[in-house]
Parts: structure tokens; sequence; C-alpha cells
């Protein structure tokens, strides 16, 4: 009943508004009615161009995550390329250290061999590197009696031109060692080869020091029959076994690290 009575009075009032007004207020309505068709498409346009936007933003949001990400592996590849380069560097300057040692020993050794030069074509010794060390090597057998540590009157002479030699390289000490061959020797002045071979380093070294050679530069040691040079099992092998060295001690002052061993060995 109250609705009937809402639509009488709605009715009662259109029916007390002029035609004018009322067309107007049509024409009113309908222009709203456009207006609002025209801005909720505008709206929806908007929301989707911002949704368009957020797409757009969290795609740039991963690709700068990642680029972010490459970026760091880039970063930390650049950090272990410069140590890999370092490391290089280093392994570059250490190789021409080696090298300006192994061509200044090479110089020697060729220094080394051109002064002993006639008596090498003599015969009478010979220059070798043996374990790194250059090395002048006589025949005990032109030196020395069988079983005997008494140089011979040539053998003195051959020792001291070697001295001479010897004394005019500078900075280098000398060890003089007597080799034997195997074959078994109990005397009373040599009980074993061990005492042979020292008997006769000593004997060389004492004419190297009264030939000129500085005594603290000179050092004597036997190793017997324990570093053969050939076969014990033939005559000429043991031949070449009995012989003296003497070797030019290696100046490890120029070796790499020599400075690093020094620290190491000042400590008790």
């Amino acid at each position: 009943m109250f609705r009937a009575a809402y639509v009488l009075l709605f009715l009662t009032a259109v029916a007390c508004v002029p035609k004018g007004k009322y067309d107007e207020a049509v024409l009113q309505n309908q222009a709203l009615s456009q207006k609002v068709s025209e801005l909720s498409g505008v709206v929806e346009e908007r929301e989707a161009t911002l949704r368009q936007l957020e797409r757009t933003r969290d795609q740039l949001g991963a690709d700068l995550a990642d680029a972010q990400r490459r970026l760091s592996e880039k970063v930390a590849e650049t950090g272990a390329l410069q140590e890999d380069i370092e490391q290089m560097q280093q392994a570059l300057a250490e190789l021409k250290q080696r090298k300006a040692v192994a061509d200044e020993a090479l110089a020697s050794f060729r220094d080394l061999v051109a002064r002993f030069q006639s008596m090498i074509d003599a015969g009478t010794l010979k220059v070798k590197v043996i374990d790194g060390r250059m090395v002048v090597e006589l025949a005990t057998d032109i030196l020395f009696p069988p079983g005997g540590a008494t140089l011979s009157k040539d053998g003195i002479a051959a020792i001291a031109e070697v001295a001479a030699v010897l004394a005019s390289i500078p900075d280098r000490d000398y060890q003089v060692a007597g080799h034997t061959d195997d074959q078994p020797i109990a005397t009373e002045r040599f009980p074993s080869n061990w005492h042979l071979g020292a008997a006769r380093a000593i004997a060389v070294a004492q004419i190297l020091i009264e030939s000129g050679l500085s005594a603290e530069r000179v050092s004597a040691s036997s190793y017997a029959a324990y570093r053969p040079a050939d076969t014990n099992k033939t005559r000429e092998g043991r031949a070449i076994n009995r012989r003296i060295e003497i070797v030019i001690m290696p100046d490890l002052s120029k070796l790499p690290g020599y400075d690093e061993l020094q620290g190491m060995g000042g400590h008790s």
C-alpha cells in the first residue's frame, strides 16, 4: 500500500512539472549518462594501461635482478681473472729469473771449458755438469799409484795447473770428492774404500791450497764406491769409477728464493 502511494505521489509530481522542463531534464539526464559512459571507458582504458605498466614494471624488475646477478658473476670472474693474471705475472717473473740464472750458469760452464781446454785436449781431465753442478774430473790412475794416496809427480803438476785456473774464478768454493771402484781394500793405512777415497781427496785438496787456493774455499770428501760413474763389472768401467771430482759449488745467492732461505736459516 505504501508503494502504491509512492507511485501515485511520483506521478502527481511529474504531472505537476511543465513539459518543457521535463524535456530539458531528460536531455540533461541523457547527456550525463553519455558522460558517465565516456568516463567509464576512460577509466577502463587507464586501468588497462596501468595493468600493462605494472606488467612492464615487473618485467623490468626481473630483468634488473638478472642483470645484477650477471654483473655479480662478471665481477667475480673479473676478480678471479685478475688473480690469475697476477699469478701468471709472478710465474713469468720467476721464469725470467730462473732463465737468467740458467744463462749465467751456461756462460760459466762455457768459460770453465775454455779455461781448461788445453788440459781437456791433452786428456788430463774432463769438465762435466753433474746434478746441476760443474765438476772437474780427473782419473786417479794418472794421479795416484794403485791402492795409494800419494800423488805422482805428474799428478802434482796437473793439480797445480788446475789450481791456477780455479784461483782465477772469483767467489766460488771447491769440494774435492774421492771416488773408488767396488774392489775392496783392507790395508793398515786404508781399512776401506772410504779411507782411500778420503785420503786421495785430502791429498788433492792440499796441493790446491799449496798452489794458491785459499783453504777456506776448499773441502774434501769421500764417496768410496757408492756413486759410480760407470759399471764395476768391467776393467774399463772400474777405471772410470776411480776418479777425483773437484765440484764447483754453486753460488746460492743467485738462486730464486735465496733471501727466504737466508731468513729460515737464521732461526735456531
